[in-house]
């Protein structure tokens, strides 16, 4: 039974209380107006028992959230993202953090978001602000990563219970298929690359071209992170992709190379100097070189050289698993279907091996003579009839059909 305690407290206002849907006795501050106290205790009773009886629907943890401003939770999350929002815990790249805040304050500002409440029903917005960005002429992954930064967003508001659903959740997803299609370098455009490059550019191409490092790993590599003994180079989670430590191994010769310019130098030193317009360093070695940036093949810029990585590892004869270690993927889907190419020139050389083989048989004539020599005392009887039963109640013997069939034709 609801009610008012009958003293008000010190500020003037009463106290009541009320049964609630659980049927547990609630207290809450009221007015200072007594009656009026009452009537709101026994307004909240009579809405819980509603929705005990199932007269109405119980009420979310996310509604009293709704008021709440976005920029307020977005920074929460933002935040959130800094410090373990990575995978494994970790805290998301500088990159990843920086773009994600810009999508989300375009959204904030495109959507025209001011609580929390306003992201209820917004799927048909969100989908016709993509839309005028794809009819920008902006490329299907443009347009995914804009449209997750929103996603996760809610569905991390959901699992924290400040969102009732994901108001995305029957949004379809665009075609990320890349519109430039990356080739993989000849052996002799490479020597020919790093035959007109500095000495400083030659060594990031040689160091690109063996380890399938991208361009901002290369720039967080260290002297610390050269394993001389080891022969390679160890990767830290802090800045890999998949945000998980490795190890690349290297060739001797480079791992010599890289060791020369180390003696003296601190181990938080970079190894390498990493240009922050990759693209239009490697634009101009390639043009002093006379290599096509851009072929029916696909094009060249410096992530083409993860490309030429994982074309030659295969090439060189490594299996599935391998590649795909080396290439530090999740899937070996990722390594064959994306990365790896078949080169025009290696797939007709595979074929002149096969036509090598097929003219390399065993001669026909040789092969009927050693069959005839084989077959001296067959019985033609049995060859007639390879189930004849054999007299003195022995079992029927049984007679190879493709060898019969070779020696009739006279081939092998």
């Amino acid at each position: 039974m609801a009610g008012v305690r009958s003293k008000p407290q010190p500020n003037g206002k009463f106290v009541g209380w009320y049964v609630n849907m659980n049927g547990r006795q609630k207290f809450f501050v009221g007015t200072t107006d007594e009656d009026g106290t009452l009537v709101m205790a026994r307004r909240l009773e009579d809405e819980h028992r509603q929705i005990r009886l199932g007269y109405r629907p119980a009420p979310k943890s996310a509604d009293k959230h709704r008021a709440r401003p976005v920029v307020e939770a977005a920074s929460e999350y933002l935040e959130w993202g800094r410090s373990q929002g990575g995978r494994g815990g970790r805290p998301w790249g500088k990159d990843h953090s920086r773009k994600r805040k810009a999508h989300l304050t375009w959204w904030i500002g495109r959507l025209g978001l001011t609580v929390l409440g306003d992201l209820d029903g917004i799927l048909p917005k969100v989908e016709r602000a993509l839309r005028e960005l794809q009819a920008q002429k902006r490329q299907g992954k443009t347009l995914a990563n804009r449209r997750e930064a929103l996603s996760a967003f809610c569905q991390w508001a959901m699992a924290r219970g400040y969102l009732a659903e994901d108001p995305l959740k029957d949004s379809i997803g665009f075609d990320t298929t890349p519109k430039i299609r990356r080739r993989a370098l000849t052996i002799t455009e490479i020597q020919a690359l790093l035959a007109v490059a500095p000495e400083w550019r030659r060594l990031l191409y040689e160091v690109a071209l063996t380890t399938g490092l991208r361009k901002g790993e290369l720039a967080a590599l260290t002297v610390g992170h050269l394993d001389v003994d080891g022969g390679g180079l160890r990767l830290d989670a802090a800045w890999t992709k998949n945000r998980r430590p490795g190890y690349q191994p290297l060739p001797s010769g480079l791992v010599r190379r890289l060791a020369e310019r180390c003696p003296g130098k601190a181990a938080t030193v970079p190894l390498l100097r990493v240009p922050s317009h990759t693209d239009r360093c490697i634009a101009s070695d390639l043009e002093d070189a006379g290599i096509p940036a851009w072929t029916p093949e696909g094009n060249v810029d410096f992530h083409a050289l993860r490309t030429t990585y994982a074309t030659l590892v295969v090439e060189s004869g490594a299996n599935i698993k391998e590649a795909q270690a080396l290439m530090r993927h999740s899937t070996p889907d990722l390594t064959l279907n994306v990365y790896a190419r078949s080169r025009s020139g290696r797939l007709s050389e595979l074929a002149e091996a096969v036509g090598k083989a097929l003219e390399t048989r065993p001669d026909n004539a040789a092969c009927r003579t050693r069959l005839a020599a084989g077959a001296e005392g067959l019985d033609v009887t049995a060859l007639q009839n390879p189930r004849l039963e054999q007299a003195g109640g022995k079992k029927d013997r049984g007679f190879d059909s493709p060898r019969l069939h070779q020696i009739e034709k006279g081939i092998c």
